[in-house]
């Protein structure tokens, strides 16, 4: 039996007129009106059916964007680009619109949008979620930081951006009283890593190297030409190997920007390791998805789960959410024991202690 929350909650989008958000709002609309399953919602499954999570039919979305294209449009590109279903912006054209009417061109003070938001739809609480393209000026994630605390709302930074991480965010935030969570979602390839990398250690099997290719598309694909974004983004990649394998092992992971890809990517590593009595051995994968069907489901989660701790008086990092990320802000790198680490969660989040 299922103990959702049925309080009103917001959720604003940062970047809300991106791929990710775009995809997040429509998904959102599409499970709501139980027009498609809830295939990848990691909260849809029965660990968390009783945790008192936020309805998504109670879910009110806004956000933030320097872009003007309407969601509707958004959408239509993002059928073409075998996103999202065909048929499912008109059928969900009401919700598009009245999402669309919620997003706002950032200036002065992003904190006085998000509290006026959550005012004039009489929300219980709001999340503030970080899904812009990634950033080459800090300022901009650890300003959207501050604002949501100035606002009295939680955070989840699904971005290699700075956010909370800024100097005294995290501290302000905790003393506030308001939970958040971070950083960069874990949806392709470090997933993948995050799943491997123990099966070596736990089997003692010497990683001699690890080294990868990343082919993608879209705002990310540009915004990862930059060397700058690149690396930050690659420090999370290779965390998951420096904390599972206990030291980082030789090799790097090279990413391009392959703009025909639009929202898909191909991620390729190539692991070589030794055996018993030294016997040299490989293992390759090729991983094809699209980005934004595997990170939107997420972010519904990460909004759900993050509302709840904060309903429940839960503040600073949520411990068990290192599950959705690369750079998690404590627990296990390995996925198995994050899993372990969320479903806890879950049922402290249900007793609400």
């Amino acid at each position: 039996m299922s103990t959702a929350s049925t309080e009103r909650t917001g959720l604003w989008l940062i970047g809300a007129r991106g791929s990710v958000a775009t995809t997040t709002i429509a998904g959102r609309a599409a499970l709501a009106a139980g027009l498609w399953p809830p295939t990848g919602l990691v909260t849809a499954l029965p660990p968390f059916a009783a945790s008192g999570l936020p309805d998504l039919d109670h879910l009110v979305i806004g956000g933030h964007d320097i872009a003007d294209t309407p969601l509707a449009k958004r959408a239509d590109e993002l059928v073409a680009g075998g996103v999202l279903p065909h048929g499912l912006p008109s059928a969900i054209a009401s919700e598009l619109a009245a999402a669309d009417t919620e997003i706002r061109y950032p200036h002065g003070d992003p904190a006085l949008d998000i509290a006026d938001f959550t005012r004039r739809h009489g929300l219980a609480r709001t999340v503030v979620v970080n899904v812009a393209t990634v950033e080459t000026d800090p300022s901009v994630s650890t300003g959207y930081a501050n604002a949501a605390i100035d606002a009295g709302c939680s955070y989840v930074n699904f971005t290699p951006a700075t956010g909370m991480r800024g100097e005294g965010l995290a501290e302000r935030a905790t003393a506030a009283g308001l939970p958040f969570a971070g950083r960069d979602g874990k949806t392709g390839q470090t997933l993948l890593r995050a799943a491997l990398a123990p099966m070596f250690a736990q089997r003692a099997l010497h990683v001699r190297s690890w080294s990868g290719t990343n082919l993608l598309g879209g705002g990310d694909g540009a915004a990862l030409a930059d060397p700058a974004a690149a690396a930050a983004k690659n420090a999370g990649k290779e965390r998951v190997l420096d904390d599972n394998l206990g030291a980082l092992p030789e090799g790097t992971v090279h990413i391009d920007n392959v703009p025909a890809l639009g929202d898909w990517k191909t991620a390729w590593d190539h692991v070589a390791f030794d055996g018993f009595l030294g016997t040299r051995m490989v293992l390759q994968t090729i991983w094809e998805g699209c980005d934004s069907s595997l990170a939107a489901p997420l972010v519904l989660d990460l909004a759900r789960l993050v509302s709840r701790a904060h309903a429940v008086g839960l503040a600073g990092p949520v411990p068990g959410l290192g599950f959705f990320f690369k750079d998690p802000d404590s627990g296990s790198a390995a996925l198995g024991d994050q899993w372990r680490e969320l479903v806890a969660l879950a049922e402290t989040l249900r007793t609400g202690s």
